[in-house]
């Protein structure tokens, strides 16, 4: 798999923009990639789907994880099916991303002028809404010092500190010196910890690349806060108040002021702003907060076949 880079995309029950998804990269221009699609026990018929795309193309391949392991579980069995089939890089995505058609190629270019593979951390994609405006759950955080790179800004790429797994391209020597996402997250804040690991505590260098373009084909673009989103998807944040506690207290004193500010802001939102449920609102900010204290699950790091 030398030279090759392989698409891991994570899906779950959403069969239909699976096709989308893989149509799009299949018929990607001036690069190719493989395409490993990472089942996280769909019931939605979802191995039919792939089945007939690996009838059209040999580049498809597929695993079923045999249950669902949440988006941090999938890149993490994704991420080390690559690994073990030794591609040169690795394109990761959910199942509602649609490429643009030139996408990987802006990422291949991007690659060349980071200084390629060990020169580098990760290149992000700019990720678009169905109606062409920036996708507010995927906004990427910049770094301040960006102009310590002024060479690649002709280029449309700056440095990064953090980006998400909606198109997230990155070598496989930044996965060998860094090991793995990690799974116990199993949703929200995996993608964050993961491009924060590369990027701050690893001291990478990692960039956007302003030519490249995906969209994002989520539901709403209204992001994800607890205070406004609707009560089926409160649980959620059981999940992203502890991560984010983990991810953040990795980063010593200054991440632990960013996080219980964070907490402290989020906490009088619930309180101020909701328009229902109120305090189990707050009292789920309250218990991520004192759970992301303490929870720290083991970084498994890449090892060699």
């Amino acid at each position: 798999m030398q030279d090759k880079v392989a698409a891991v995309v994570v899906t779950y029950n959403r069969k239909d923009l699976l096709i989308e998804c893989l149509d799009a990269l299949i018929k990607q221009e001036k690069a190719s990639c493989d395409v490993l699609v990472i089942d996280n026990a769909s019931t939605d018929n979802t191995a039919d789907v792939v089945k007939d795309f690996m009838e059209k193309s040999e580049s498809v391949k597929y695993f079923n994880t045999g249950e669902n392991l949440g988006g941090a579980g999938g890149f993490y069995y994704g991420m080390k099916k690559a690994m073990e089939a030794g591609y040169k890089w690795l394109w990761l995505m959910d199942d509602d991303t649609i490429p643009n058609k030139d996408a990987l190629y802006e990422l291949l270019e991007a690659d060349k002028v980071a200084g390629g593979p060990g020169k580098y951390g990760y290149i992000s994609s700019v990720a678009e809404w169905i109606d062409g405006t920036q996708c507010k759950m995927n906004s990427q955080k910049s770094m301040r010092h960006f102009f310590d790179r002024i060479d690649v800004l002709s280029q449309g790429m700056f440095l990064l500190q953090q980006a998400t797994f909606v198109s997230l391209f990155l070598p496989a020597e930044t996965v060998k010196r860094v090991g793995y996402p990690i799974k116990e997250y199993f949703i929200w804040g995996d993608d964050i910890e993961y491009t924060r690991r590369i990027s701050i505590r690893e001291n990478m260098p990692s960039f956007i690349a302003g030519r490249s373009h995906v969209v994002h084909k989520m539901a709403s673009n209204n992001g994800s806060f607890i205070a406004t989103d609707n009560m089926g998807r409160l649980a959620r944040y059981n999940y992203a108040f502890r991560n984010d506690g983990s991810t953040y207290m990795r980063e010593g004193f200054k991440g632990f002021c960013y996080f219980t500010a964070k907490c402290g802001l989020n906490f009088a939102r619930c309180l101020f702003l909701a328009k229902d449920h109120r305090f189990k609102r707050a009292w789920i900010v309250v218990k991520g907060y004192f759970c992301g204290l303490v929870y720290r699950p083991a970084i498994e790091k890449y090892k060699a076949l």
